[in-house]
């Protein structure tokens, strides 16, 4: 007897919820062993699977027939392992999985409640699948609708007043312990999009004119300060030099390993150093330094604002627009799974009905056509209502059942 396969639908990974900064570090996914990942994934003839890895959170989402099954994937190109991830883990099967992807979309799972930065990073992560031709119709239904939730919650809640994130809290956290920290020197090093927020945020919040920009691709920091002019930028070569003269250092580099180390701190200095990077860019021995104070992704997005009650207010506006998208997914995705056995049911009943009542016609005399019809249409609605409840079962295997209809009626 042929064994049926049945996959699920599954998000599995690790969030700040669980693990600590070192173990999310260890769980993270560079771009390129995304697209490692991603390459075996479709070599091994997995049905639609994405990434998303940000320093809050590393999850892939995609179909197997078992979690396992995914889970080794990640841990094949992080450092982490099989162990470790039962420690700290999420696992979602079906329902459960997509309700995860419209949290994580809506801001609702962001470690700094309605931070909306993840939208972005969704795009990508999905556009990165679909170029690499890992992403199948359901996935792009279900990103499509997580977005359309994301945009309305962003739109018609408060779910997002207020500026706060990781490169905000970074600022506060100096203003808030950093004595006239607008006289005191500031390095940002590293550029991107977390860099520039923090730059951003520095001009907006402080006074401070003595801020340095480094970065390893300098026409970067070249077109960046052209726009804003009080910062002043310094070549990579210089950056322990910098670092030595600085009370205050911003790491954003989003290395795989530490950019930041002994060797680029000066001895007995008192220096303010943020590490917004995951995994950690600073090794972990600086914080060993006399003078040196370490804060990391983890201790920063504990500042909390004022505007944070105002959100989680929100929450539950939020959740009802989410179970609006979520339904109409669900209304798709049914529709989708139950059209082809249905059909196939209705035309094997509705060739019996056309057999039986030919067959009937010739057999008995004044046979009343019209009755028949009614009676017998009657009975193939009662039984496809009851085959579609059948179908409705999250267990159920639509491809079992149609492999069911075609073996009954055509033997």
């Amino acid at each position: 007897m042929q064994e049926f396969r049945q996959e699920h639908f599954y998000n599995i990974g690790v969030s700040y919820k669980k693990a600590d900064a070192n173990t999310r570090g260890k769980f993270s996914l560079s771009k390129e062993n995304q697209t490692a990942l991603l390459q075996l994934a479709k070599e091994k003839n997995f049905k639609g699977v994405f990434i998303i890895s940000t320093c809050n959170r590393t999850e892939i989402s995609g179909f197997a027939e078992r979690p396992c099954q995914l889970i080794e994937l990640l841990c094949e190109f992080s450092e982490g392992t099989i162990q470790e991830f039962a420690k700290v883990s999420n696992v979602y099967k079906n329902q459960e999985a997509i309700h995860q992807l419209f949290r994580i979309g809506t801001g609702l799972e962001s470690q700094i409640l309605g931070d909306y930065e993840i939208v972005g990073q969704l795009r990508q992560s999905f556009k990165l699948a679909k170029s690499l031709k890992t992403t199948n119709a359901y996935l792009e239904r279900l990103l499509n609708s997580v977005l359309q939730a994301s945009k309305r919650v962003k739109n018609e809640t408060k779910l997002s007043s207020g500026t706060t994130s990781v490169s905000y809290a970074a600022v506060q956290y100096t203003i808030k312990n950093l004595p006239n920290y607008n006289s005191k020197n500031i390095v940002v090093f590293g550029l991107g999009k977390m860099g520039k927020h923090t730059c951003k945020n520095l001009a907006e919040y402080t006074q401070n004119k003595s801020v340095c920009l480094i970065n390893r691709t300098e026409e970067k920091t070249t077109e960046f300060i052209k726009e804003h002019t009080s910062i002043r930028k310094a070549l990579i070569e210089n950056l322990s030099e910098e670092v030595q003269k600085a009370d205050v250092l911003i790491v954003s580099t989003g290395a795989n390993k530490p950019t930041i180390t002994k060797k680029h701190i000066a001895n007995n200095k008192e220096l303010l150093i943020l590490d917004l990077s995951m995994p950690e860019n600073v090794a972990k021995d600086v914080s060993y330094l006399e003078g040196v104070s370490l804060v990391n992704v983890d201790e920063l997005s504990k500042i909390t604002d004022e505007t944070l009650a105002v959100r989680q207010q929100e929450v539950p506006v939020a959740e009802a627009i989410i179970e609006t998208h979520k339904s109409e997914f669900n209304e798709w995705l049914n529709h989708r799974r139950f059209t082809p056995a249905i059909a196939a049911l209705k035309k094997s009943l509705e060739n019996i009905k056309n057999d039986e009542i030919n067959f009937q016609k010739k057999k008995i005399t004044n046979f009343d056509e019209s009755q028949a019809e009614i009676l017998i249409s009657r009975f193939i609605q009662k039984i496809t209502t009851q085959f579609v409840k059948h179908l409705k079962d999250e267990e159920t295997s639509v491809s079992q059942s149609l492999q069911v209809i075609n073996k009954v009626f055509q033997s």
